[in-house]
């Protein structure tokens, strides 16, 4: 028996409505309005996330075909272009992200006992920057080279669940070791990084927070070595070293022994050198920790590819920052309605079902678990898994 309300409307459910309230209040964000909410402005951003809409004229077109529905998918104000354009330019883009905290907060504890491939008590993290590709003209503000523009996504993902827990939005030129400065460290963590946050006075404020880091070395690192430890080679492992800087400026920045773990990757054939300030974890482990650092590039794959983050509704850094916080909470409260439900499916597919049945009347459950193959796109088997995250 059909259900009378709508599937966008049993999605709000799963959106703590007081805790959206405070984060409004916060900011002063129905300060003034006419007509048209921050839960309006949320509404019609989250329309446009879940089915891929792709303009402001598109959203408003959409919805309004929807009229009738509207109310009762909790839509308040007149549903216009120039109104939703106008929030997104003015209207404080933290209320989002604020919010947004709210639903990571729930997904980490749903996920906190998920399986990333790894045994390990602590919480993990990945961080790694991705870029976006704008035109100069349209965002001055986000200059990249001498023509073109872009803006950065600085990211760091807890890998249980694969839940990003902070997103820094920046213009191109910035490094990717800014998030660093941006993170509330937690004793006992591990942090996974590439060598291009090789920064060695952040990486001694994580030793300074009892904190863990995991990061590639660079080529031309120089150091000495003060202790070795003997290591399986079946394994790929080459050594295991307990090492000191040997650079004078770099010295000075990280005062402490390093942990110096050199690994042969027999199917790239090439040699990975690892450090690290855990002189506890077997040398494997450390490795292992690193491979898992590739779940962030299938995180930065998967928004791309299913959420608007690629093209924005707005030019000004405001409604840049809104979208891309927007798009974060989609991407968590779909993550946490997989679990709460307990679906068994990929995120993809989950989104997929809602990108074409939001306006249906039918039980949430019901839709996500029976006769989904009907409102695929035409992925197969094979591709749905690259994004199973």
């Amino acid at each position: 028996m059909p259900s009378e309300r709508t599937v966008f409307s049993q999605l709000l459910d799963f959106l703590p409505r007081h805790e959206f309230n405070k984060c409004v209040r916060r900011y002063q964000g129905n300060y003034r309005t006419r007509g048209f909410s921050c839960l309006d402005q949320f509404l019609c951003l989250a329309f446009a996330q879940l089915t891929g809409r792709e303009s402001l004229r598109d959203i408003e077109t959409c919805l309004r075909a929807m009229q009738p529905k509207l109310y009762h998918c909790g839509f308040r104000g007149h549903i216009a272009r120039s109104p939703l354009a106008d929030a997104n330019e003015t209207r404080d883009w933290r209320i989002y992200a604020d919010f947004a905290q709210v639903l990571i907060r729930r997904a980490r504890k749903l996920y906190a006992a998920e399986d990333f491939g790894v045994e390990l008590a602590q919480t993990a993290y990945a961080l790694d920057t991705t870029t976006i590709e704008l035109c100069l003209a349209l965002f001055p503000w986000a200059r990249h080279q001498r023509r073109q523009g872009a803006i950065r996504l600085h990211t760091q993902l807890d890998l249980h669940g694969n839940i990003p827990c902070l997103v820094h939005v920046t213009d191109g030129k910035a490094y990717d070791t800014v998030i660093l400065d941006q993170l509330l460290l937690e004793p006992g963590s591990f942090y996974i990084m590439d060598r291009a946050f090789v920064d060695f006075a952040r990486l001694a404020d994580i030793t300074a927070n009892l904190a863990y880091f995991v990061v590639r070395a660079r080529k031309n690192l120089v150091f000495r070595r003060r202790t070795h430890r003997l290591v399986d080679r079946s394994t790929g492992l080459r050594s295991d070293q307990t090492i000191m800087l040997a650079i004078g400026h770099s010295r000075r920045l990280y005062p402490h022994p390093l942990r110096y773990v050199s690994y042969r990757d027999s199917e790239r054939d090439r040699r990975l050198v690892f450090l690290s300030n855990n002189f506890q974890l077997p040398a494997l482990l450390i490795t292992q920790l690193y491979k898992c650092r590739w779940q962030i590039e299938l995180f930065f794959k998967w928004v791309k590819q299913h959420l608007r983050i690629k093209a924005f509704y707005g030019t000004s850094p405001n409604a840049v920052k809104t979208q891309v916080w927007t798009a974060i909470s989609i991407y968590v409260l779909v993550a946490l309605i997989r679990k709460e439900l307990r679906i068994d499916r990929n995120l993809s597919e989950i989104l997929q079902i809602l990108s074409t049945a939001i306006f249906e009347q039918a039980p949430l459950h019901q839709l996500l678990t029976e006769n989904a193959a009907q409102y695929g796109n035409g992925y197969s088997p094979n591709q749905l898994k690259l994004f199973d995250l």
